[in-house]
């Protein structure tokens, strides 16, 4: 498998503009006939949504941490065939992952993994030749990543914009291919948390035309594909994900996707159906009823908090949930799915709405983030996905807590980086549930592991 043509968008840190810029050269590459695959270093949901939204092809996660160096190589060689150039996402700044003693996790290990060549942006306020020493610092950090490019952002008129190249240029020996001016006047609408439904509604389409535009008139569209080409050949000797799904269907597993249930890694998704799983989307946000015939129920991650109302009004589906994973229908459930089996959910504004049930406790939502981070988990039971003491790697990010009505058994150990403690959910021994969302391509044997419970259940095995 031969894969050519890529960059990598990397800030010189969070807020840099990456975003914007990635979106913008989507968006103008795009109307000029490519075919354009998108990528996101690091475990975010959000920018991926863009990056589907404007492509028309789904984006796809590049985590170092999460997942060993040739399962990236294999997501990102499976996702880029057919298209004539992927444009992988940054993180944070351009050398911020785990550790601050090394590049694991990072944007910059990323593109030496890839051998992608960088395209930097550099907020360039109140300042000229001192952007030089920025974008040379980023070169000698570390010589064995290839910064070919520089794109400028903020820039207080065009004239600016060219005391900063005149600089870079001389100093640091690579092209600055366009910039940004602070009176562009666009910016990447607010995340909040009505977001990714108005993504899928259409109504960000506008804002996406118009920014294409503006990259398009101030940045050169032909050196961003020049930079592209000098990307050398991937191989994958033995592909994972470019493997059929086309397999014999020995389960039905339903899967929760809506606007309230929307966070998922795609290879999850490919990873259960490699191992057998037909997967039967439904929408308990849209009150649909749990699909016929389904053999296992994985419910993801997202917003049910902004939709607690409406969620809370599903009477009959809340209790065809609440009857299945009482009578053992093998179960996973991740943060907002976790969420949605509790007893209630409560509100920032202090309203409590009835969820499913199935789990003992009330979750309270915080006005604060709660938490955010890379989490190992080790499975302290045999369960749906995990055998006692398994591993498996994930991120964590909510805005609630969890605060349990009695003594529950708690589903894992997590390690974060400076913690380690207990958490999530165990229901013997059908339902499993907890706040960090599992990436499956960190154990492959996830996917099987959960194929195989749903088999049993199918069987009468409970």
């Amino acid at each position: 498998m031969n894969v050519q043509r890529r960059i990598v968008i990397a800030g010189t840190s969070s807020g840099a503009g990456k975003t914007t810029i990635t979106i913008g050269l989507m968006a103008a590459l795009k109307k000029k006939g490519f075919a354009i695959q998108g990528f996101k270093c690091g475990p975010d949901y959000i920018d991926p949504s863009y990056h589907t939204a404007v492509t028309g092809r789904n984006s796809r996660n590049l985590d170092s941490w999460m997942l060993n160096h040739e399962i990236v190589k294999d997501i990102y060689a499976t996702a880029s065939e057919g298209a004539d150039l992927s444009i992988i996402e940054g993180v944070m700044g351009f050398y911020d992952g785990k550790s601050p003693l090394s590049n694991t996790g990072s944007t910059a290990e990323i593109s030496q993994l890839l051998d992608a060549p960088v395209i930097l942006v550099v907020n360039i306020s109140s300042m000229a030749r001192s952007a030089a020493a920025i974008v040379k610092g980023y070169q000698l950090l570390d010589p064995n990543v290839t910064i070919a490019g520089v794109i400028l952002n903020q820039a207080g008129s065009e004239g600016h914009s060219k005391l900063c190249q005149a600089a870079i240029e001389q100093e640091c020996g690579i092209p600055v291919i366009g910039y940004l001016l602070k009176g562009d006047g666009l910016s990447i609408p607010e995340r909040h948390l009505g977001l990714i439904p108005a993504i899928e509604r259409g109504e960000l389409d506008g804002f996406f035309d118009d920014l294409g535009e503006v990259i398009a008139e101030r940045v050169d569209l032909d050196k961003v594909m020049k930079i592209a080409e000098h990307a050398p050949t991937i191989k994958i000797e033995n592909s994972l994900f470019s493997k059929s799904t086309s397999v014999e269907k020995k389960v039905r597993i339903a899967v929760a996707h809506d606007a309230a249930f929307n966070f998922y890694y795609q290879e999850n998704f490919t990873l259960l159906e490699q191992a057998g799983a037909e997967l039967v989307f439904f929408s308990p946000l849209n009150g649909e009823s749990l699909p016929e015939n389904i053999d296992g129920l994985y419910i993801g991650g997202g917003f049910p908090e902004e939709f607690a109302d409406e969620l809370a009004s599903m009477t009959e589906l809340k209790e065809q949930v609440k009857q299945a994973v009482t009578n053992g229908l093998p179960t996973f459930a991740e943060c907002g799915g976790y969420m949605f089996l509790t007893d209630s959910l409560t509100t920032t504004n202090g309203k409590s709405y009835p969820m499913v049930g199935v789990i003992p406790g009330n979750v309270v939502m915080k006005d604060r983030l709660v938490a955010l981070g890379y989490r190992e988990v080790t499975a302290i039971h045999d369960s749906v996905i995990l055998r006692e003491s398994e591993v498996a790697r994930g991120h964590e990010f909510h805005y609630s807590t969890f605060e349990e009505k009695e003594k529950v058994t708690k589903a894992y150990r997590v390690k974060a980086l400076r913690k380690e403690g207990e958490e999530g959910y165990y229901g013997a021994p059908s339902l499993l549930a907890g706040y960090t969302h599992i990436h499956f391509a960190s154990n492959v044997k996830i996917a099987e592991r959960f194929v195989a419970s749903c088999e049993q259940y199918r069987k009468g095995e409970k």
